[in-house]
């Protein structure tokens, strides 16, 4: 009868546990299961796109000041100091910039440097000024000169012919290297015109334009 008794306890004691079990409560901060119609309007973050950042302007950073065009490296690197006493962050590019073209007038090489030098001592008998090229495709052959004139480079191609000498001529672009100081970025508003103005008067050859900064390359 007392084991019947016991029996009959733990019976009720599982089923209560098991009832409690199957409908918890519910507690402060219980996370509710969102309807059919709310979860269409819910989206992963991995989903959703993140803002850009928006600066003052998108182009800021692309675009440089240039200062100079100084054909000596010496004035440049002094409006240079006095832009970074200013706490300017400025740089000094030299560029290679067109400036024609000069024409070689020259005799190709023989078929050995000793056939040259025999060619080149002919010449030189003839009071024809003349060396002979140590490098480059035209090692070997001889340099009759270099003109920045297209008529005197083709004066001196007819006299030649005239002795027997064919000569040619090779069209060398010429280039002028001057010296520029870069300003980028933010820095640009602290170029004020009071200060350019400043700059102007104390370098009169100073030139003031706005490029790409990638429009200019590094001269090695």
């Amino acid at each position: 009868m007392r084991w019947l008794l016991m029996l009959l306890v733990v019976l009720n004691l599982l089923f209560y546990l098991h009832h409690i079990n199957k409908q918890p409560p519910k507690v402060a901060g219980e996370l509710v299961t969102p309807s059919a119609s709310e979860e269409a309007d819910i989206q992963l973050l991995s989903e959703t796109k993140p803002l850009e950042p928006r600066g003052p302007s998108g182009h800021e950073g692309s675009v440089c000041v240039y200062l100079g065009g100084f054909d000596q490296e010496s004035v440049a690197l002094d409006v240079e100091q006095r832009l970074l006493s200013l706490d300017i962050d400025a740089s000094v590019k030299p560029i290679d910039e067109a400036a024609g073209t000069d024409y070689w007038v020259y005799l190709p090489p023989l078929v050995s440097r000793q056939a040259s030098l025999r060619q080149l001592k002919e010449l030189q008998s003839r009071n024809i000024d003349s060396y002979i090229i140590t490098v480059g495709d035209l090692s070997n052959g001889i340099s009759l000169g270099i003109f920045s004139r297209k008529d005197s480079a083709e004066s001196v191609v007819s006299r030649l012919q005239a002795i027997n000498y064919m000569a040619s001529i090779r069209e060398l672009p010429r280039t002028h290297r001057s010296y520029w100081i870069q300003v980028r970025g933010i820095q640009q508003r602290l170029l004020t015109d009071s200060l350019l103005g400043e700059l102007i008067r104390d370098f009169p050859k100073l030139g003031h334009q706005q490029m790409p900064c990638s429009s200019i390359a590094n001269v090695e």
